[in-house]
């Protein structure tokens, strides 16, 4: 533990060096010990993996890689949805039935319990809504329900693991609800920001400090915020600017909310993403335009602040932001 006069004089000695400018309270909060006592601050950490009926647990990580559900047998959400990549698939694109390109960059399936809605424009809201949407899109997986069934069905295996899971047998509401079961479990806890709100005060680094500090002046944190870090409001993709003009080549997805809502006011307006494991997900937008990290804080800056970032702040925001990546992935 650093006592009040060695914060002091580590302050002294240091002057003229990168920290030499933190206020004094910032000094004394960099220099507290691990302490017992949650940080007051405006994000928190993540909850604990929630304990859910084992067996419907496991019946729905099995059906998370099943290749049945989709109409030719080729596709499993655990195709786009890699838990070695973060739960996305590290693509711009997704590959759909038949050999379809996705319009949108696929989200991360870590952590999607904690959104508010699902899917970049927010069309859903459970998971067992958007479990249903992508097995029954003809882009997607392209499955039905009745074939599902009984495909399910025919193996003696399933019958026997929904049989323990549940009351009655094979069902389409129930093999939904066992592949929302186990999304719910794909929490990542443990990142090094999620010990530092939780006490350690050592978790991050001086400069990972100061990058948190960017995060909020900036006000980043107006809508990356909350338990996820995000998911949990709407924003249009541009306040600053036409960044879908200046990218150029404008498709429809890029009308975001507008596609389900056909309200002006919702054109170009998507769910803003969680960034807890950031890092592990490029590309980035719902447009996979922004192929580094670095590139996407400054798209953030540009159009949703209307501001540029110096060098030292955009690096700092990053070392940041790599603070959110969890050890904790795909472990139900």
């Amino acid at each position: 533990m650093f006592e009040l006069d060695t914060c002091l004089h580590l302050h002294v000695r240091h002057r003229g060096r990168l920290w030499s400018g933190l206020c004094l309270l910032g000094l004394l909060a960099l220099c507290s010990a691990t302490g017992a006592e949650p940080l007051d601050e405006p994000l928190k950490p993540l909850p604990p993996i929630p304990t859910l009926m084992p067996a419907r647990v496991e019946l729905g990580r099995q059906l998370f890689n099943e290749p049945q559900l989709s109409l030719d047998g080729s596709l499993s959400c655990a195709s786009c949805h890699r838990l070695d990549k973060y739960g996305a698939d590290g693509h711009a694109f997704s590959i759909g039935v038949g050999g379809q390109q996705l319009s949108l960059n696929t989200p991360t399936v870590f952590n999607a319990s904690l959104n508010f809605r699902q899917f970049w424009d927010g069309r859903v809201e459970s998971l067992e809504e958007q479990g249903n949407a992508v097995i029954t899109s003809a882009h997607e997986m392209g499955g039905d329900w009745q074939v599902i069934v009984q495909r399910i069905s025919d193996e003696n295996r399933y019958r026997q693991a929904f049989a323990d899971a549940y009351q009655d047998t094979v069902t389409k509401d129930n093999i939904l609800d066992a592949l929302a079961t186990y999304e719910r479990t794909l929490l990542t806890p443990g990142a090094r920001f999620d010990r530092y709100l939780q006490g350690d005060t050592e978790a991050l680094t001086l400069q990972e400090k100061y990058g948190y500090q960017r995060f909020k002046d900036y006000g980043c944190i107006a809508c990356h915020q909350g338990v996820n870090i995000g998911g949990n409001m709407f924003q249009k993709f541009g306040v600053f600017g036409d960044y879908t003009t200046d990218r150029g080549s404008p498709t429809q997805a890029d009308q975001g909310r507008f596609n389900v809502t056909g309200d002006e006011a919702d054109r170009g307006v998507f769910k803003v993403p969680s960034l807890r494991n950031v890092a592990m997900t490029a590309p980035y937008f719902h447009d996979a335009s922004a192929p580094t990290l670095e590139r996407a804080v400054d798209v953030m800056f540009q159009y949703q602040l209307g501001r540029i970032p110096s060098d030292e702040d955009r690096r700092l925001i990053v070392m940041f932001l790599k603070t959110l990546t969890s050890d904790n992935v795909g472990q139900p």
